[in-house]
C-alpha cells in the first residue's frame, strides 16, 4: 500500500471533503481526488460514499481510517521522542485552550516563552470547544474542566474567579446595583448555546436577587467569553466574566464586588505520551512560573 496515498486518505477523511483537504495538503482537488480513486483501485474496495454535502467514510472506509490513524498517531509520538533527544526542547508544540483564556492571558506570555525557547515552533489553537489530545490535535491543552480520559496526565492550574461586570457607559445610564435584589433593574447577556460553558453553572448571575430563584430574561447571549466581554464593554448590560479577562482592558467595571460567582478550576492537560517530551515540560515549566504571578 503507498503510503503518500493512505495519508492522503487519512487526510480527506478527517476534513471530511475535498475542499477542506486541500489546504491541509497543499495539493489541488483534482490530484487528492486522483490518489483517492487509485487507493480504492488498489484495495479493491469503496472507502467513501459521496454525496452533495461532502463525504462519508464507508465500513471499510472506517475500518482503514481507525488503523491509519492509529499508525500515523504512533508515528508522531516517534517524531517527537526523536527530536527531544537533543539537548535543547525542540520541534513543533501545539497547544489548545478556550478563547478567552488564549486570547487575553496566554498570548501576552508566549513571546517570553519562544525568547527563552528558540528552536520551539509554536502553534496556538483557541477553541471553546475542547480538541482531542489523545489523536494528538494538540500536545497540551489547558482545559476549564477536569478531563474524564485517564490516559492524560492532567494537573491543577489555577483556581478561576467571576464577578459581574458592567460598562461605565451602561452604568451611568442605569444606575450602579446596590445589592443583588437591583440586578432584576438591569439588562442582562448570558453565554448562548453552541459551545461548552467554561463555567459549570453559567447562569449563576441570572438567578441572583430573584424569586424562587428563577432566572430572569436576558437581552442578549453569546456563545463564547470573550464574545460576552465585548458586549459588556459595548454597553449592552451585565455580564459574568471572569477576572482575568477584564484585567487591562477598557470600559470594564466591576459590580457588586463582594458576590462572586462558582471557581473555575483551569488545568494543564497533555496525553502519557508527551511525558518525557522535552518541549512539553520547558513550556509546563513555564506556564507555572507565569502562574505564580496571578494575582486574580
Amino acid at each position: 500500500m503507498d503510503w503518500d496515498k493512505l495519508k492522503i486518505f487519512h487526510a480527506v477523511a478527517e476534513a471530511g471533503n475535498f475542499t477542506k483537504a486541500t489546504y491541509i495538503l497543499n495539493l489541488s482537488q483534482s490530484a487528492i481526488s486522483r490518489q483517492i480513486q487509485s487507493l480504492e483501485q488498489e484495495l479493491k474496495t469503496q472507502l467513501f460514499e459521496r454525496h452533495a454535502r461532502g463525504l462519508s467514510l464507508t465500513e471499510n472506509g472506517e475500518y482503514l481510517f481507525k488503523t491509519a490513524h492509529e499508525v500515523i498517531s504512533k508515528l508522531k509520538d516517534v517524531e517527537s521522542t526523536l527530536t527531544d533527544k537533543k539537548n535543547k526542547p525542540s520541534g513543533k508544540l501545539t497547544v489548545t485552550t478556550f478563547v478567552s483564556f488564549g486570547t487575553t492571558w496566554l498570548t501576552p506570555r508566549i513571546q517570553e516563552f519562544m525568547k527563552l525557547n528558540p528552536e520551539i515552533e509554536m502553534e496556538l489553537i483557541f477553541d471553546d470547544k475542547e480538541l482531542d489530545l489523545s489523536t494528538r490535535q494538540a500536545d497540551i491543552g489547558i482545559f476549564m474542566r477536569r478531563p474524564k480520559q485517564l490516559n492524560y496526565i492532567q494537573k491543577k492550574l489555577i483556581d478561576i474567579n467571576y464577578h459581574i461586570y458592567g460598562s461605565p457607559k451602561y452604568l451611568e445610564k442605569h444606575g450602579f446595583p446596590k445589592n443583588i435584589n437591583d440586578l432584576n433593574k438591569h439588562s442582562f447577556i448570558s453565554f448562548g448555546r453552541g459551545a461548552p460553558s467554561p463555567v459549570y453553572n453559567p447562569d449563576w448571575a441570572l438567578k441572583l436577587g430573584t424569586k424562587d430563584n428563577k432566572k430572569r430574561k436576558t437581552v442578549m447571549k453569546v456563545n463564547s467569553v470573550y464574545g460576552l466581554l465585548l458586549a459588556v464593554q459595548s454597553g449592552v448590560g451585565l455580564a459574568a466574566l471572569p477576572d482575568y479577562i477584564t484585567v487591562n482592558q477598557p470600559n470594564i467595571v466591576k459590580v457588586l464586588p463582594n458576590i462572586e460567582g462558582p471557581i473555575t478550576e483551569a488545568h494543564f492537560v497533555y496525553p502519557q505520551s508527551m511525558k518525557n517530551v522535552a518541549r512539553v515540560q520547558a513550556f509546563r515549566n513555564f506556564l507555572y512560573s507565569k502562574i505564580s504571578e496571578w494575582e486574580f
